[in-house]
């Protein structure tokens, strides 16, 4: 299946008219034997798509509360390798599709080819990779696609009307759209030039936009979704599962027509 489930999701809330909700957790915190468990919970509560952070010692693009995530997991000498093997071994107990986001040295530990077939074969629909720019992109997109995974392209606040056609040409997946200048983290509001970037992106993209970085409660994921084709919120809810309050995570969620009650 692989990236077509990415594709499965938005087909369906988009004849419903709702909107993708997709989490980020950091693979390993807790353990790495939680991770089946997180993955469960999030889908109980409403989750469409998981994104699954690797571990890293340099996170460029992460704020505090996923960095001290990382931090955690790397204490427990927990790799790519290793969260690959674990999916391998659960990838029939889940449902949503999993969208990896990691940068590129711990690939280039384990080598493209092996990387992309791996992750094929442990249920892995997408990656992210915020440390490669676009047009050196090629060199792992070939592995990648012959292994039917999404490579998904993040479009910042400062990319120009040719910078996000270049991204949208192509593009797979979903487009992640950047709302903040600067690393992950909750934000108390949103600039007013987050939402006409936004709709820029939304009139351009040739497929969905999801907005993600600084999504903290449930008001802000509805206001970025009436822009957006979805939102992505990661740090409160690596928070709220470390804290131990994961029934909380639903309250993030906005509802949806097909959300049964």
């Amino acid at each position: 299946m692989t990236k077509t489930k990415i594709d499965d999701v938005f087909n369906k809330l988009k004849s419903t008219g709702d909107k993708a909700f997709i989490s980020y957790i950091m693979a390993g915190d807790g353990g790495l034997d939680q991770l089946k468990d997180q993955i469960r919970t999030l889908e109980a509560s409403g989750v469409d798509i998981v994104e699954l952070g690797i571990p890293f010692s340099d996170p460029v693009a992460d704020g505090p509360v996923i960095q001290q995530a990382a931090i955690r997991a790397l204490e427990q000498n927990i790799s790519l390798q290793n969260i690959l093997d674990e999916l391998k071994n659960i990838k029939d107990e889940i449902t949503v599709p999993i969208v990896l986001m990691t940068y590129i040295n711990p690939i280039l530990n384990i080598g493209y080819a092996e990387f992309a077939k791996d992750a094929a074969e442990s249920g892995v629909s997408g990656i992210i990779l915020p440390d490669v720019p676009f047009e050196e992109e090629e060199e792992i997109k070939v592995h990648l696609s012959a292994h039917d995974i999404a490579l998904i392209r993040l479009v910042t606040l400062t990319s120009d009307e040719n910078r996000i056609k270049a991204l949208s040409e192509g593009a797979e997946g979903f487009l992640y759209a950047v709302t903040i200048k600067g690393t992950t983290g909750g934000r108390k509001t949103f600039g007013e030039d987050t939402y006409s970037h936004l709709e820029k992106i939304k009139s351009i993209a040739e497929v969905p936009v999801c907005a993600g970085f600084g999504v903290s409660n449930v008001e802000m994921a509805e206001q970025l979704g009436g822009y957006s084709d979805g939102v992505i919120v990661g740090s409160k809810i690596v928070q709220l599962l470390h804290e131990g309050e994961a029934d909380k995570i639903k309250d993030l969620i906005p509802e949806k027509s097909t959300t049964v009650k």
